[in-house]
């Protein structure tokens, strides 16, 4: 399964039936668990570990040092876990030592062709990153979040669960969960309605999670208020909770 032109480190651990196409490198102290595919001219390297069944295609590199000036050479680390996808010319990078230490990708991603995910990032599970996805470091993005085309995500940033962004959003400020969200910079627009319906959730979650909405953004409110108001929905809607726990985390403040 390892193409006779791919370069493997003797000390590289690699789980049953991983694939390894023509001139792919992978490093020392890289593991990738079972089923992973790795196709042609991939570079993995750095403390990486890939866990089962992903997908990864050519000439994407993984596990390189981070753009950040103030790495030292630590033995920081990527960790990506199961069944993405991994298109054409992404980059992943390690941590530092400066946030946890290490970039995290979860399951069940689908990150499209020239993505970038710069150090420290802390990726969910279930999202999609379209094409040219740009997110700087330290940046969170929670399970579900879609984030359309050339959106650029400003570092230190967080992207709540089940968010949406329209092509080319410049995000500079934090997006509490459900929200869609385009522009330069980016501006509310809305919940993600139609990605909620597709997840299960019922039309009286949908409700509530309008009206949390309107509150937070539609009702003139100052941000304390809105929030005193939405503990009370919360109280009735399980759905509105990821909202207020999301501003308790939120440092750079959220779109408006």
């Amino acid at each position: 399964m390892i193409h006779s032109t791919a370069i493997v480190h003797p000390c590289a651990r690699l789980g049953a039936g991983v694939s390894v196409g023509p001139y792919s490198i992978i490093g020392e102290h890289v593991e990738i668990g079972d089923g992973t595919w790795i196709g042609p001219q991939v570079l993995i390297t750095g403390y990486t570990r890939i866990g089962r069944d992903n997908r990864i295609y050519q000439f994407s590199s993984l596990g390189e040092i981070p753009q950040d000036k103030k790495y030292g050479g630590e033995p920081t680390r990527l960790e990506i876990g199961d069944r993405n996808t991994i298109r054409e010319f992404c980059t992943l990078n390690l941590g530092t030592v400066q946030d946890a230490g290490v970039t995290r990708v979860g399951n069940d991603n689908w990150i499209m062709a020239y993505v970038h995910i710069a150090h420290d990032c802390q990726v969910g599970d279930q999202t999609i990153f379209a094409n040219n996805t740009q997110l700087a470091g330290h940046v969170h993005v929670d399970d579900w979040a879609v984030l359309g085309g050339y959106t650029g995500v400003h570092q230190f940033c967080r992207v709540g669960a089940h968010v949406m962004t329209a092509v080319g959003t410049v995000v500079l400020r934090d997006i509490p969960p459900y929200v869609m969200a385009s522009g330069n910079s980016a501006t509310p627009h809305g919940i993600n309605a139609e990605g909620l319906k597709r997840r299960g959730f019922s039309a009286q979650a949908l409700l509530a999670l309008k009206r949390a909405y309107r509150t937070l953004y539609k009702s003139g409110l100052m941000l304390e208020e809105a929030r005193a108001r939405l503990e009370e929905d919360a109280k009735a809607h399980p759905e509105v909770r990821p909202i207020l726990d999301f501003l308790v985390v939120s440092k750079r403040g959220i779109i408006r």
